[in-house]
């Protein structure tokens, strides 16, 4: 049995949330030596769990400490606040949706078993989501009010609102409520998207999201092993642990913020050339390796202007980012996206030459585009699909915990008070 299990077996029916010493400790953000001494010293008391194994504590009066003590979430290093999550976790090069690996997941499953996964820990097969009439009317009318020269993630930020807005009982943030409406709204959000060169049959609901999603992104026919690609890259994106956006749909729900909030709060952050536009850059990149012949002066004229070769590194991955890896590895086997997947290991080659970085999923996913006919943005759009549901299942894990727990303290640097007050 695990500590978790063994703390809900030691609490009482009657009682509140009680805790481990262990657990304790986290919360508060010190040893266990130190939970001891707050006992002796009266500031906070504990019970014996039953079978004399260890001392259970009362949750709330270990949050009331914690708030006294001026501590909140404890920090893995140095102002990087640390965040509690059981979704996912990235080590030694790899990255794993609840314990399992990412990349084994998005090779066996559709992204939709995937994100239902994330959300409920159970596997689906076949499952497909489907989008209301109702709310895709609104989102399909605000969206085509947008200027002609508005991006897809513009487009998708107006989508959600307008969904939202379709949604009168989007305030309700119970479990059941909230995945009935992730399940709907991300088919919603593809549905609002033009699709490329006009208007296309309507696809059926039973059709994959990938297959929906995809003459949104280019006027080519996909072909299987294409379909196969975009639902795998969709499947790898969902989560990626605390990144920026997520970080930024948490604290939304950590003020009890709907979930079409959350998201629209996930797509805003989104939308940095540092995140899921990343892959634009990439693209483009692409675009003129293919058409200079080479790598080498494209390369060259990045690092002469001072600028980050797009598509290489990671932060959190000292080899080949594992999500890169996966895609390389299906696009291969397409040959129309031979010379595009070329072009972005000549990149590669040609800088490692002085510094070795790695591929990134943004190469990937610029290969991807690049070989498929889509538009720079069409990474940006994948991404900001697939990662909805990633800020769905972090929402769901952060209503489960204390409210507007996530809220920092600023570390004032301004004048000193009393100042004189201020005259024109």
């Amino acid at each position: 049995m695990t500590e978790r299990s063994e703390a809900d077996a030691q609490r009482p029916d009657a009682g509140g949330q009680r805790l481990t010493t262990r657990e304790t400790a986290e919360r508060l953000g010190v040893k266990p030596e130190t939970v001891y001494a707050y006992v002796s010293r009266g500031q906070l008391s504990s019970s014996r769990a039953p079978g004399g194994r260890g001392s259970t504590f009362d949750a709330a009066e270990v949050d009331a400490l914690a708030r006294r003590n001026g501590r909140r979430e404890p920090s893995s290093a140095p102002g990087e606040p640390a965040v509690r999550t059981g979704i996912t976790l990235i080590s030694d090069d790899r990255y794993y949706f609840r314990g399992v690996d990412a990349t084994e997941l998005a090779a066996h499953y559709s992204y939709e078993e995937v994100a239902e996964w994330l959300w409920t820990g159970e596997l689906r097969p076949d499952i497909r989501f489907t989008a209301p009439e109702q709310a895709v009317v609104a989102a399909r009318r605000a969206v085509g009010a947008l200027p002609v020269h508005c991006g897809s993630t513009d487009r998708l930020r107006v989508a959600v609102v307008a969904a939202a807005t379709a949604d009168p009982l989007r305030f309700d943030l119970s479990r059941d409520a909230v995945l009935g409406g992730a399940r709907s709204l991300i088919p919603t959000l593809v549905a609002a998207l033009p699709t490329v060169g006009g208007e296309a049959g309507r696809l059926s609901a039973s059709e994959s999201l990938a297959r929906q999603l995809w003459p949104k992104l280019t006027t080519r026919q996909p072909d299987e092993p294409s379909l196969t690609v975009l639902d795998t890259a969709l499947a790898l994106l969902i989560d990626h642990d605390l990144a920026a956006s997520t970080l930024a749909a948490r604290v939304a729900a950590s003020a009890r913020a709907h979930p079409y909030a959350v998201v629209s709060a996930g797509l805003g952050v989104l939308e940095g050339p540092l995140h899921g536009a990343a892959s634009g850059l990439a693209h483009r990149m692409l675009a003129e390796v293919l058409e200079r012949g080479g790598a080498t002066p494209v390369v060259a004229d990045h690092l002469r202007a001072g600028r980050r070769v797009p598509g290489l590194g990671h932060r959190l991955y000292t080899g080949e980012d594992p999500r890169a890896r996966t895609l390389f590895g299906l696009l291969a086997r397409i040959p129309q996206a031979g010379p595009a997947l070329a072009a972005a290991r000549d990149v590669v080659a040609t800088t490692a030459r002085d510094t070795p970085l790695h591929a990134n999923v943004d190469l990937a996913l610029a290969v991807l585009s690049v070989a498929s006919g889509m538009p720079a943005e069409a990474g940006e759009t994948i991404f900001a699909i697939s990662r909805t549901a990633g800020w769905i299942a972090h929402a769901l894990e952060e209503y489960g915990e204390r409210p507007l727990r996530m809220r920092p303290s600023g570390h004032y640097t301004g004048p000193q008070p009393p100042q004189p007050l201020p005259y024109p």
